[in-house]
């Protein structure tokens, strides 16, 4: 009986992990062929497993429809924000975890900026578009950074805060002994150690931006700066959605991500393997 239970196990395990692995991954391969698939293909009532004249038209579309500088639209806005908001984070974190503020106000502020997050977007879009339209900071990609904080600061903030507090007091009271100013001891102590936090906190950071749609949306207004994100929808009209285009387009969206996703990797590896050494 044990031995039959047994068997049964060793055949089950296979086919959950086959069943989530297919669940998982189709839909991935179900944009890849539609993204090669002819538009007559896609919208034919029979759907296909495989394209039956398979074609790169989809991605030349876009080439040619100028989408390539949404995408490094999509870039720069995404990577200026999630530098300023780690750059911002890991001070203010610092500062909360090892400075006494008068009232508590340390703790204020945490629970001040989580509450911020919990907000609708749509509360603070229209408060935050008054004050951007006075300052002219309106359809500017370093003015859509600067919104995006509103989205990335807090919760790089409240990541990197339970980093810093987890560190021994130790190594920074031996630096200040050696003479090490705050921003020394920051420098050279602090950020080596919470290195791992800060790359894991980017990742986070970068699908939040990447993926961010009513600030860009509210906030810029020219062809030329829109983000991809933002063309997107373009692909989805009243009569006709353009299904191998917004396909494309998606693969074209994701690789950025993956890109970065994998390069943190290798980095994550090499760093916990040169703590294991």
């Amino acid at each position: 009986m044990a031995a039959y239970v047994a068997k049964k196990r060793g055949i089950l395990f296979p086919l959950a992990l086959a069943s989530i692995l297919f669940v998982t991954l189709f839909p991935i391969y179900w944009i890849i062929v539609t993204a090669l698939k002819p538009s007559i293909e896609n919208i034919s009532p029979v759907p296909f497993l495989l394209p039956h004249n398979a074609t790169l038209a989809n991605f030349a579309a876009l080439l040619s429809g100028g989408y390539l500088r949404n995408l490094l639209n999509s870039v720069f806005v995404t990577g200026a924000s999630t530098l300023l908001s780690l750059v911002l984070a890991l001070l203010a974190a610092y500062a909360l975890c090892r400075y006494r503020f008068p009232f508590r106000l340390n703790q204020a502020f945490l629970i001040w900026i989580i509450l911020a997050k919990m907000l609708p977007p749509v509360v603070l879009a229209v408060p935050i578009y008054e004050v951007f339209m006075k300052a002219k900071f309106l359809n500017s990609l370093w003015g859509l950074v600067l919104v995006y904080q509103v989205y990335t600061l807090p919760y790089c903030i409240w990541m990197l805060f339970g980093f810093v507090k987890s560190l021994p007091l130790e190594y920074e009271e031996a630096a200040e002994i050696d003479g090490a100013s705050p921003l020394q001891v920051l420098g050279r102590i602090v950020l080596p150690l919470v290195r791992t936090g800060i790359v894991a906190t980017a990742i986070f950071t970068v699908i939040v931006a990447w993926d961010e749609f009513l600030f860009a949306v509210l906030f810029i207004r020219s062809p030329e700066l829109l983000t991809l994100p933002l063309v997107i929808v373009n692909f989805i009209g009243e009569f006709e959605t353009l299904w191998g285009q917004l396909m494309a387009v998606g693969l074209l969206a994701a690789l950025p991500v993956l890109l970065f996703s994998r390069i943190v990797y290798r980095h994550m590896s090499t760093a916990y393997a040169l703590g294991l050494k």
